[in-house]
């Protein structure tokens, strides 16, 4: 059954102590999160109090001594340094084993699983954060407007320039930056909105 779950949920490990997934719709919730021992979950598709998923999984977490953070993310638009502090933090101070994961394990899982590459290995884990957009194993398959997910590490480790990445991402980015950047290399329409909050 585990095995099962894992590749209809599309979990992948990161590291061997931190995987992503998408989200478990088709129900065996408790045994997914059971099977592998996790003891933090970060959602990025933020809190959803009126959606029975979310009700399930903040239920499912709780009964088995889960921490649960929620981050707010989208494939389209260019995250606020609100966003990237609260994942920060959540991929931070998650207990370990954690599971990181959006709707379908493809694009926002790529984006937090490539962060926390970066988080941990700074500028020299580029290239191993750039692999977590491919398209096999993950199914990365990002539509025109979801592309600047895959530059964010470039965009990281060029701007960078010796600060934390944990620091720079609290501190010192911004989305306008971001954008700039984009635009700078060709890539202005991969995005299609600046993320407010």
């Amino acid at each position: 059954m585990a095995a099962l779950l894992d590749r209809l949920y599309n979990l992948h490990w990161v590291t061997p102590d931190v995987a992503r997934s998408a989200q478990p719709y088709i129900g065996f919730y408790p045994q997914f999160l059971k099977a592998h021992g996790f003891r933090g979950l970060v959602n990025l598709r933020g809190e959803n109090a009126s959606r029975y998923w979310w009700r399930q999984e903040t239920r499912s977490a709780a009964a088995l001594g889960i921490t649960h953070f929620d981050v707010r993310l989208s494939s389209r638009m260019l995250p606020a340094r609100a966003s990237l502090v609260a994942l920060t933090e959540a991929l931070e101070q998650a207990p370990k084993p954690f599971l990181v994961k959006c709707s379908g394990g493809q694009d926002r899982s790529s984006f937090a699983a490539a962060t926390y590459l970066l988080l941990q290995g700074g500028v020299n884990a580029r290239a191993a954060a750039e692999e977590q957009f491919s398209f096999w194993p993950f199914l990365h398959r990002p539509r025109a407007e979801q592309k600047w997910m895959q530059h964010f590490p470039a965009f990281v480790c060029e701007t960078s320039k010796g600060t934390s990445i944990s620091t720079w991402l609290k501190e010192i980015y911004a989305p306008e930056i971001f954008a700039e950047w984009l635009q700078l290399n060709g890539m202005g329409k991969s995005f299609i909105a600046l993320q407010k909050v």
